[in-house]
């Protein structure tokens, strides 16, 4: 299928920073590998797990150049791109160079709280000028609004380019009438680790992760069992996982995940502000459910 190489799981990267919250290149290399090596699908970079908002131009730049390289098309990578700016939106895409990567991953547009209509013309403007599907990106907690599902069959129906979405309203019941109502090789695709797995049994493509970053074998694992249909052998790993996943968007994303890297002495727990480091109190939590896995 046109779009199978987006079913299972893919992961949202993170940034790793060294202790002056310069980009640590070196540990990205290693991320990379580490997901790669461990069974991960795809990878999606400069995400809002990527701490993209701050990042300067040059670091995204040189960012997406070291995942390429590093990645020597093994996996797909889908590179994050949006804005709430429409127009500039368009400009980005013209003037972005997209060599090495498979698709990309938009967020509805946030702050503006635009109408269905808004959200729809955003996307098909959108559609029209990218030469690469398109995944979009619900996720109501960050942007503000939320994308009904009418507006997403909408645009399933009408635009080709647009092959899914990564869906992240935490709405069991909207991820559903998303999968009976869009086309049935249009992806739907969790993004919320806590539901990944009911919406995959479901008739859900798989799930662009944060937890799947540090636990890359159990939680493609999980997603792998439940798109076959093994059920006993699914939960029992994702209720391994259940807290882990509690743990690392207690204090925010990516300050979980990146304390976790650091236990796992893949990368430091360093973020930008305004994002902390994760708390003595949450490390410690995170250590204790390591080790124990």
């Amino acid at each position: 299928m046109y779009n199978s190489k987006f079913t299972g799981t893919g992961v949202a990267l993170v940034t790793p920073f060294k202790s002056d919250l310069s980009v640590d290149y070196r540990a990205l290399e290693r991320l990379v590998n580490y997901q790669i090596d461990n069974g991960i699908d795809y990878i999606v970079v400069l995400g809002t797990t990527a701490e993209s908002a701050t990042l300067t131009n040059e670091e995204k730049e040189r960012v997406k150049q070291t995942i390429i390289e590093v990645n020597q098309n093994r996996v797909p990578l889908v590179l994050g791109v949006g804005s709430n700016n429409t127009q500039q939106l368009l400009t980005d895409i013209k003037s972005t160079k997209l060599d090495g990567f498979d698709a990309i991953l938009s967020v509805s547009p946030f702050y503006n709280k635009p109408t269905q209509e808004g959200i729809y013309q955003h996307f098909a403007s959108l559609a029209k000028v990218c030469d690469l599907p398109i995944i979009l990106y619900n996720v109501p907690g960050r942007t503000g609004s939320n994308m009904q599902p009418s507006t997403v069959v909408r645009l399933a129906k009408e635009f080709n380019q647009i092959i899914g979405i990564k869906e992240a309203a935490g709405d069991l019941e909207q991820a559903m009438t998303l999968i009976r109502d869009t086309p049935e090789d249009f992806l739907v695709i969790s993004g919320d680790d806590m539901i990944t797995l009911p919406m995959v049994l479901a008739g859900g493509a798989g799930v662009i992760s944060v937890m799947a970053e540090a636990f890359p074998k159990e939680f493609s694992a999980m997603v792998n069992y439940g798109l076959k249909r093994d059920v006993n052998k699914a939960f029992e790993l994702h209720y391994q996982l259940m807290h882990g996943i509690q743990l690392i968007f207690k204090e925010g994303n990516p300050a979980g995940i990146k304390a976790a890297f650091k236990h796992l002495d893949l990368a430091e727990a360093n973020v930008r502000l305004p994002l902390v480091e994760a708390s003595k109190q949450l490390k410690t939590e995170l250590k204790t459910f390591i080790d124990g896995l």
